[in-house]
């Protein structure tokens, strides 16, 4: 049970307001890019129009959470809201200072805090990174990946070396989603992710396909081996429990792996691992399937 005891609230100073510059950038939910200035005093994130940061989604309360400044430095602070707010994914209990890189939830968005000498080259590098990357699970997003397979294909073929396409979605997702909500649905994918990020080598890429599908791009890697990665990953997403809002959640994940072939295009090489993800679905989930 969240606590809602009545906590104190710091009020800002002029002195306060004196501080670097800062801004919050929202990555996931609601208008992606768009960047806050942190130049008054308080702002508050929340459903309700009249908020700085205003973002229309339900599992946001109307007021969710206030960042202010103090002692030149910035801070965060829970509104008791109905969800919470996170930052790195651990919920507050009172005021938090921020850090440059912070990642902060409210319900079903997800911002970033910058602060720093140049905010405009962070500010912008956040953006490009943001055309790059998936802001729920920090992956590639389908644009990276689909530039990344491209280029791939295109070395294996002209070194002849092997490569395989891993495509893999989360069993019963939707009826996970319908049981526990769409919250604790993020924090199974992010769970997932986290989980299986820590097997992906650097020269491999690990993406955010769509919704609850992903994708591991593995060069140098032929389908028999492609096949043991998966099991090893398989096994490490069915064992891991996904805490959320102090209820373990776990999952399973289906994959299907393709190697490519000579001369093929990626659309076709992810038809052919899609066409493997679905075998291993008719076969029972839970489960590996490779060609």
């Amino acid at each position: 049970m969240r606590d809602r005891q009545t906590r104190p609230h710091f009020v800002a100073t002029a002195a306060d307001v004196k501080r670097s510059p800062a801004c919050v950038l929202l990555i996931h939910g609601g208008e992606l890019g768009r960047r806050v200035e942190l130049t008054g005093g308080e702002i508050t994130i929340g459903r309700d129009e009249e908020n700085a940061i205003h973002v229309e989604l339900e599992t946001i309360s109307r007021r969710h959470a206030r960042i202010f400044p103090r002692g030149g430095a910035h801070f965060i602070e829970d509104l008791e809201s109905t969800n919470g707010t996170f930052i790195n994914e651990k919920e507050i209990a009172e005021a938090t200072q921020l850090h440059n890189g912070d990642l902060i939830r409210c319900g079903g968005a997800v911002l970033k805090f910058i602060e720093g000498g140049n905010i405009e080259a962070l500010y912008h590098e956040e953006i490009y990174r943001l055309t790059i990357s998936d802001g729920l699970t920090q992956l590639a997003n389908k644009r990276h990946f689909v530039d990344f397979l491209e280029r791939e294909i295109a070395r294996a073929a002209r070194h002849a070396r092997p490569l395989t396409l891993v495509i893999f979605d989360v069993d019963e997702f939707k009826a996970l989603n319908d049981e526990f909500g769409h919250l604790a649905g993020d924090r199974v994918l992010q769970g997932i992710a986290s989980v299986v990020a820590k097997e992906v080598r650097r020269d491999e890429l690990f993406a955010r396909y769509g919704g609850d599908e992903f994708a591991i791009v593995l060069p140098e890697t032929n389908v028999e081996d492609a096949v043991v990665f998966c099991e090893r990953i398989r096994r490490a997403v069915e064992s891991e429990a996904f805490d959320y809002d102090g209820e373990p959640l776990r999952a399973t994940i289906t994959l299907g792996a393709a190697a490519a072939g000579a001369d093929e295009s990626y659309e076709g090489l992810i038809a052919r691992a899609d066409a493997q993800l679905y075998r291993a679905k008719e076969e029972g989930r839970n489960r590996v399937s490779g060609e």
